[in-house]
């Protein structure tokens, strides 16, 4: 089965204008989902519990009486995990212990305060709190994610939040037995058979029944995007996701099947993902490009599969890997492999991407699901700026500063000098007023 990815060379004339048409992605959502969106969060705002309730009914055709109906607990988190396989209970189990280890040590790493005393005694430093309440949407649409429930809910127990709710859509009332008891592992307060943008407004402005929460992460559709980006500021956010990508960095030494499959493990998330392969052999490409056609017809998702790699994807040969690092850092993807026998002389060149997987055995899905950082990532180039979800995203920071009768002489009077050079006449004369005459 033939599938028609781009194949790109760096040397040709129209490689710039190639790559571009590859990577074009608007995270504009179009104007009909935006006016939706909008409205939907004007309407929970005014009517709450109500609306939320109309929209649960009309979108994920499941109509309730009450709120209530609507809601999970403790129970159902627990009864939902012992009536999962053995084995599922065994994943869940080390999954969670694995993330939860990678962030206890980035708790430890940069999640802690500090304070010191300079000469003059004044005390400075930062405090370190962790939010009140967050809330955490998981998707439940084409596709449920007990994995990305663990990525959210766990970071925000080990930053220490106290409520942590979540929204886990269940069109025509099925739940996800898995999703409910990742719940259970990760320590969910609460839970609301809730989706869309209708979910993340009740979480921005909060109901009778949905508290309001300081911040709102995890994934979701178009809808769920575009609600974030509105409501931002009213409450916090992670991100605003794009399609998944993945870029490969190959120099021939791992077997073609496997970066085939690697390339699949992205395009079947949606039609709409993005995979590309970086190499300076164009007949280890060409190999690659043999098993993807030779595995495709037994792939499940095959039709979203060839539209992805059809759509968006490519086979680029570069004159060599260096030049691929730094065709990958102008990409900045959101999963970079390594597929090297050096990967760790190739690592030091590399400077934007969400997560760097090294070698040929790491495989993207294993950061996916239980290596243990955190797979909530930037897309779309925004890992130039962006890191991936952490501890740090469930905290926030205060400025502690305390002033000696020593340091308000020394401060105030360069505090002064600087507020009458702005024009601020109370500025200095309040940092004078604690000086020494």
């Amino acid at each position: 089965m033939n599938v028609a990815i781009r194949q790109l060379d760096t040397r040709e004339p129209t490689f710039e204008a190639d790559l571009q048409r590859v990577l074009h992605w608007s995270a504009e959502s179009d104007r009909d989902i935006e006016q939706r969106v909008v409205e939907i969060l004007a309407d929970v705002k005014a009517r709450g519990d109500v609306a939320v309730l109309e929209y649960t009914a009309r979108f994920d055709a499941l109509p309730a009486a009450s709120m209530a109906a609507l809601e999970l607990n403790a129970g159902d988190f627990a009864a939902a995990f012992a009536a999962i396989t053995p084995a599922q209970r065994s994943a869940l189990e080390q999954a969670a212990a694995r993330i939860r280890a990678f962030h206890e040590r980035q708790l430890e790493a940069c999640g802690r305060g500090f304070s010191y005393r300079d000469d003059d005694g004044n005390l400075l430093g930062q405090k370190v709190t962790p939010l009140d309440r967050v809330g955490i949407y998981v998707p439940g649409g084409k596709a449920a994610y007990p994995s990305s429930l663990l990525m959210n809910a766990v970071p925000a127990q080990v930053a220490g939040v106290r409520e942590i709710v979540m929204a886990a859509p269940t069109p025509r009332g099925e739940r996800n037995a898995l999703v409910l008891a990742a719940a259970h592992v990760a320590g969910v307060t609460r839970a609301f058979t809730i989706g869309g943008a209708q979910a993340i407004a009740a979480f921005a402005f909060g109901t009778a029944t949905v508290p309001k929460v300081d911040k709102i992460t995890g994934p979701g559709n178009a809808y769920v995007a575009s609600a974030k980006k509105h409501v931002f500021g009213t409450v916090g956010i992670d991100m605003i996701a794009g399609p998944s990508e993945i870029l490969v960095l190959a120099d021939g030494s791992t077997p073609a099947e496997w970066v085939a499959m690697d390339l699949y493990s992205q395009a079947e998330h949606d039609e709409l993902a993005q995979s590309i392969l970086l190499c300076p052999d164009a007949a280890y490409i060409a190999q690659v490009k043999a098993q993807i056609d030779r595995v495709l017809p037994g792939m499940p998702r095959r039709d979203v599969i060839r539209a992805s790699l059809e759509g968006r994807g490519a086979l680029i040969l570069t004159r060599s890997m260096k030049e691929a690092c730094e065709m990958s850092n102008r990409i900045a993807p959101e999963h970079l492999e390594v597929s090297s026998r050096d990967p760790q002389r190739l690592e030091p060149l590399l400077r934007h991407a969400g997560a760097i997987f090294l070698g040929g055995y790491t495989s993207e899905s294993l950061g996916d699901y239980c290596a243990g950082p955190n797979h909530v990532l930037p897309t779309s180039g925004t890992a130039r700026y962006s890191s991936p979800l952490g501890v740090y995203d469930f905290q926030k920071r205060s400025s502690i500063i305390e002033v000696s009768e020593a340091g308000a002489n020394r401060l105030g009077a360069i505090a002064a000098e600087l507020a009458y050079g702005e024009g601020l006449h109370a500025h200095a004369k309040a940092a004078e007023l604690r000086m020494k005459r």
